[in-house]
């Protein structure tokens, strides 16, 4: 009877793409096939000349930097993130993390990580959003990557104003210090992968690495959802 009573419901409330609207079928979560297709992918784990290691040069000691998306302008990422940050959508990081952590389970740097840490809130900022975007990122890339997702042990000390519409500097100025760890020998000689929804200037990942790169024999890694690169 439950059966009936689904499918009579989707037949007059279908669960739609987040994208195009559009009715998905049953094996489509969140977003359709056609739409996933056509989202901008950055490809950059799997080049050796990647432009986003290059924006910490000389700022902060990180392996590899990696993003699953492209944010640009026109593309649906933007609709995207919004959702996922603000639109209480949280499942969309998971499935879209998913997704990602296929494609760089094959790569040698992300083999052997220990744990997957979240960029944290703030707890002022958990308790309005009821949820951190990066944990449920990192949900979905630890299914098919190595290592524990730690939620606890990285914390944001200080609460800050939002990041956006802020330039390069601001943004660093704003975040700078922000962040703290309660026990850093669970990181001491650890692989560690950062991860975010998005990627800008890069102020709030700097912020949380140098925090990790006073950890003895920590190596640090950087996965976002997204790049914004316009």
């Amino acid at each position: 009877m439950s059966n009936y009573l689904s499918d009579f419901f989707k037949l007059f409330f279908p669960n739609t793409c987040l994208i195009c609207n559009y009715a998905l079928y049953e094996h489509e979560k969140h977003i359709c096939r056609k739409c996933i297709k056509n989202l901008p992918r950055s490809y950059f784990h799997l080049t050796d000349e990647n432009p986003l290691n290059k924006i910490f040069w000389g700022r902060v000691d990180i392996e590899k930097v990696v993003s699953f998306l492209l944010y640009t302008k026109g593309s649906h990422v933007k609709q995207i993130l919004h959702s996922l940050k603000y639109g209480t959508r949280k499942e969309v990081g998971y499935e879209l993390g998913k997704m990602y952590a296929k494609e760089l389970a094959d790569i040698n740097y992300f083999s052997n990580l220990d744990y997957l840490v979240p960029v944290p809130l703030h707890p002022k900022k958990m308790n309005i959003r009821g949820y951190n975007q990066s944990e449920w990122i990192a949900k979905g890339l630890a299914e098919h990557l190595p290592g524990k997702v730690m939620t606890d042990n990285l914390y944001k000390k200080t609460h800050t104003t939002s990041q956006t519409n802020k330039g390069r500097f601001s943004r660093w100025e704003n975040i700078a210090s922000s962040f703290d760890v309660r026990d850093t020998s669970l990181f001491e000689n650890k692989k560690v992968l950062l991860v975010d929804d998005v990627l800008t200037t890069g102020a709030t990942i700097e912020a949380c690495a140098t925090t990790l790169s006073n950890i003895k024999g920590i190596t640090i890694y950087v996965a976002t959802l997204a790049y914004a690169c316009d």
